[in-house]
């Protein structure tokens, strides 16, 4: 018999959390979350997500052992502001049962019912910084630290139990040598005379900083057009400040400025750190904290997290100044591989900024809806 419980406690959040590392510990392709950062990510005084999203946490028992779980979440400024009537569920791992797949899912059903939603998607999290997507291609690629990874049977289930393709992502890499430098070059040059633009970096998280707020608002800006975007509000601009850019290499994040300050384009390079969270599974004391310092200074991969553009100068070659800055510090710090995060199937935009590396499509993911 299948139980469904509600986690409530800190110890049964911390459950929730630790499910997954049951279920994976025999998986070299998965990437451990670390423990206290997740139950900050689920604590309602603590990530300002709450600030405009309810959430429930549910795990699923048979014989006194935990055999899956779901968070349910409604995104109240998505259902207001976009007037999609969606209940959300994510961080969503289960074992290869569809009958305990079918009883979690149910909770997601009932709790979008009450609050008259008409259909549920998943697995995505409380807004657009958050992972999204279950992998339908790429088993036996390693994970990065900003994505879910699952078994090949959660598809089977969904698709059982009637769920249809929402959106659809991929994700791609190529090689650094793949990048050329005379292939823009000659456009930078140009593109920073015609526009009067000038390219930023940075040497230390401290002169970061002030530029932070005029980032998010250049990202708000430059996404607000998606049909599923929603907005970071000025306390989650806190909260994702000080809980990450002092994770981020300095030296790769660049901004674009016009020539009175404005902002008009920005990247964030994250270093791979899904190496250095393997070996600390979960934990940042008293080694796993090491870890990620080394990979923060020395890893060799580096992962493409964020790129936003002025749509007042989108398609006028600003992103061959930020690619140029990114070769120099690149070939300085010997870099091999260049990751890219999930991006919609259909945003081509956003394809055609890397289609003269080369990339490689390695995986793909999906979110699945299913009217309730």
């Amino acid at each position: 018999m299948i139980t469904i419980k509600e986690a409530k406690t800190k110890k049964e959040i911390k459950e929730f959390i630790k499910f997954s590392f049951k279920l994976y510990k025999d998986c070299p392709y998965w990437i451990p979350p670390i423990i206290n950062d997740e139950l900050e990510n689920f604590d309602v005084t603590k990530n300002p997500a709450f600030a405009h999203a309810d959430a429930k946490f549910y795990l699923a028992y048979r014989d006194n052992k935990i055999v899956g779980k779901t968070a349910v979440i409604i995104n109240w400024q998505e259902v207001k502001i976009q007037h999609k009537n969606k209940v959300r569920f994510g961080w969503f791992d289960v074992i290869d049962d569809i009958e305990v797949t079918k009883a979690l899912l149910e909770k997601v059903y009932e709790y979008g019912r009450e609050h008259n939603m008409e259909y549920a998607e998943g697995p995505i999290g409380f807004s657009n910084l958050d992972k999204v997507g279950a992998l339908t291609e790429g088993y036996d690629k390693i994970g990065t630290a900003i994505t879910w990874y699952n078994y090949p049977y959660y598809i089977e289930h969904f698709e059982k139990l009637g769920f249809v393709k929402e959106k659809e992502y991929i994700e791609s890499i190529f090689p650094f040598e793949n990048v050329k430098p005379e292939a823009y070059r000659k456009a930078t040059d140009l593109v920073k005379r015609r526009y009067e633009l000038k390219a930023i970096s940075f040497s230390t998280t401290a002169e970061v900083m002030p530029y932070v707020d005029k980032m998010f608002d250049l990202f708000n800006k430059s996404y607000e057009k998606l049909a599923s975007f929603v907005a970071v509000s000025e306390v989650q601009k806190e909260y994702f400040k000080k809980k990450y850019i002092g994770l981020i290499n300095p030296e790769y994040i660049k901004f674009v400025e016009d020539k009175d300050g404005n902002l008009v384009a920005f990247s964030i390079v994250m270093p791979s750190f899904a190496k250095a969270l393997i070996k600390a599974n979960g934990k940042l004391f008293p080694f796993g904290f090491l870890h990620l310092l080394k990979a923060k200074k020395h890893s060799k991969d580096v992962v493409f997290y964020l790129i936003g553009i002025d749509p007042e100068y989108q398609n006028k070659g600003v992103t061959a100044i930020i690619f140029d800055e990114y070769y120099k510090i690149f070939s300085k710090n010997k870099i091999q591989n260049c990751i890219r995060t999930p991006e919609l199937e259909d945003n081509f935009a956003m394809h055609n900024l890397w289609k003269h590396f080369d990339p490689v499509v390695h995986k793909r993911r999906r979110t699945y809806r299913k009217d309730i």
